[in-house]
């Protein structure tokens, strides 16, 4: 029987993560695996990062690292364990500038999207970059904090004054600036990727927002991608060195698919719910693969 962690960030109190958490031990055991969830401050706690060796007395065949506390993924690494998804991967899936960053020098299709300037101020004292900015993509303007989940922290500026006052709510440095697709409105994909394969896909819509996160009242019905849409999902997942991931696309106004973010460790159950797939057992059947 192999043996497994899952890390799990101990400062985060919600059902739904816990229902979550619960999936992936379920998925374990009927993988014959055996899974100890274990929180990253218990980790933290007993892997120094100066001198000396940690004693392990049992050393797991792989961690499945649900979480996003990118130095202790690394530590882990520097361990020898083998990390699914790696720390490289989920710091460039949680850092929205830096996943447009290492997709650059591909043939992925984006939305036109800008890097915050660094600021060593609380706020920015000159706005000028904007000025400039809004000269390429013009309004209404999506703006969103590099890290956040779910939806939030994702807003659409209508004008320069409404734009300054969303950068001054985030403060600097942590957003990005991008092109709004409104052919693309409360419109989006979700393409669950495991390996080289999407194992499933739904469409979400929200009438009443310009964002389709269930968590913000979209709908979703199962949805079958296209050769195209596949490629993205699977390209992108390839670049960034993800072993699963939840990947959303959306389309321009000549129906043409462009990758709007990629998840590391997506919130599985809505699409199981629409689809019936179990991305918890696809991924452990992947990780018994690999290991």
């Amino acid at each position: 029987m192999k043996q497994g962690w899952l890390i799990v960030n101990g400062f985060l109190e919600n059902p739904k993560f816990d229902e979550i958490y619960n999936w992936i031990l379920t998925a374990a055991k009927e993988n014959d695996v055996e899974l100890r969830k274990l929180t990253n401050d218990q980790v933290t706690s007993i892997l120094p990062i100066s001198t000396g060796e940690t004693d392990w007395k049992a050393r797991p065949d792989f961690v499945l690292f649900w979480d996003k506390d990118v130095k202790l993924a690394r530590m882990l690494e520097a361990e020898g364990f083998k990390v699914f998804n790696s720390a490289d991967a989920i710091e460039a899936c949680d850092d929205k500038s830096l996943t447009f960053i290492k997709l650059k020098d591909t043939d992925i299709p984006v939305p036109v999207t800008f890097n915050a300037p660094l600021c060593f101020e609380s706020k920015y004292p000159d706005y000028t970059f904007l000025l400039q900015i809004e000269n390429k993509i013009g309004y209404p303007m999506i703006i969103k904090k590099n890290e956040g989940s779910f939806g939030n922290e994702v807003y659409l500026a209508k004008d320069f004054n409404e734009a300054v006052a969303i950068i001054e709510g985030i403060g600097p440095n942590s957003f990005i600036m991008q092109e709004y697709i409104e052919a693309s409105k409360g419109q989006s994909a979700r393409l669950q990727v495991v390996g080289n394969e999407v194992i499933t896909s739904m469409k979400l819509t929200n009438e009443e927002d310009f964002k389709s996160n269930v968590t913000g009242g979209g709908k979703m019905e199962h949805y079958e991608p296209t050769d195209e849409e596949i490629q993205i999902a699977l390209k992108a997942c390839e670049k960034l060195d993800l072993d699963f991931a939840g990947v959303d696309i959306i389309w321009d106004k000549n129906g043409k698919p462009l990758l709007c973010e990629i998840n590391s460790n997506a919130h599985f159950k809505n699409i199981f719910d629409c689809t019936q797939v179990d991305a918890a057992d696809a991924i452990l059947k992947y990780i018994l693969k690999k290991i």
